[in-house]
């Protein structure tokens, strides 16, 4: 389960990449992201046109997983039937994560494998977006109101099979895929939850 991932492109190349209007405002690279942080998402605005805007990392948990009042969040989507998802999978709630490379654990003690495009392309998580939810996300802070955000896994490729079995990221890596996620009925935008090819990743020794 990809719990960590790095965003270290430009702002202005976001802006240019995407064709979307810069919301950011000063938003540093960042070479680690974590769970429950702030990082760049594109969306569609109420005008209808892409824009690029921070949120944060995990959407609301299923209430029958919760214990507490506290949720600390989903990061990661796998499983497109749930009822609890199905509500956010349209158009207006998708987005697209932007990423230069992200990381999965090797094992307990080991640390983390990280993975980049083996041809130094743009790419984006496949990403769901939830403005403005109220919820408790640490119990010091009390009820706070977010923009959310988290990305669809699927089955890995070969790269990350042979560290993480379980899972990997859906990753988008050509504007017409990106097109297609942002406005295709789900019927059409469901079938992008699939692995890389083979060979498309890279193993690299750090957040790129």
């Amino acid at each position: 389960m990809c719990n960590l991932y790095s965003q270290t492109r430009a702002q202005e190349a976001m802006r240019q990449l995407f064709a979307a209007v810069d919301k950011l405002g000063n938003l540093p690279a960042q070479p680690e992201i974590y769970p429950d942080q702030m990082a760049p998402i594109v969306r569609i605005g109420l005008d209808g046109e892409r824009e690029l805007v921070k949120a944060r990392w995990g959407l609301p948990s299923p209430p029958s997983v919760l214990k507490t009042a506290r949720d600390p969040g989903v990061t990661n989507v796998r499983n497109t039937g749930s009822p609890h998802w199905r509500r956010w999978l349209g158009p207006p709630h998708r987005c697209l994560v932007p990423l230069t490379a992200f990381a999965e654990p090797m094992g307990k003690g080991q640390g983390n494998q990280w993975f980049a495009p083996a041809d130094g392309r743009s790419v984006a998580f496949a990403g769901i977006h939830v403005p403005g939810w109220t919820s408790v996300r640490k119990v010091k802070d009390g009820p706070t109101t977010d923009d959310l955000f988290a990305f669809l896994t699927t089955a890995p490729n070969a790269e990350v099979a042979a560290v993480h079995p379980k899972a990997m990221p859906v990753i988008l890596t050509e504007p017409a895929e990106w097109l297609t996620w942002m406005s295709a009925p789900w019927s059409e935008a469901r079938l992008l939850q699939r692995p890389l090819a083979d060979g498309a990743l890279e193993l690299v020794d750090g957040a790129a």
